[in-house]
C-alpha cells in the first residue's frame, strides 16, 4: 500500500504567487504604500 507523500515544493497555495517570497515581497510593498500613502494625507490635511 503506497503512502501518500507531500508535494516537494513549498508552494503558499495563494493565486498569482508560486514562492512564499514573492508573497512577502508583495506585502512588504503594500506595506511602504500604505505608510507613504499616510505620510502624503497628513502633509495635505494636516
Amino acid at each position: 500500500m503506497p503512502t501518500p507523500e507531500a508535494p516537494d515544493d513549498d508552494s503558499p497555495g495563494v493565486p498569482g504567487f508560486r514562492t512564499w517570497r514573492g508573497v512577502y515581497v508583495f506585502v512588504f510593498v503594500c506595506f511602504l504604500a500604505v505608510v507613504a500613502a499616510l505620510t502624503a494625507f497628513t502633509h495635505w490635511f494636516a
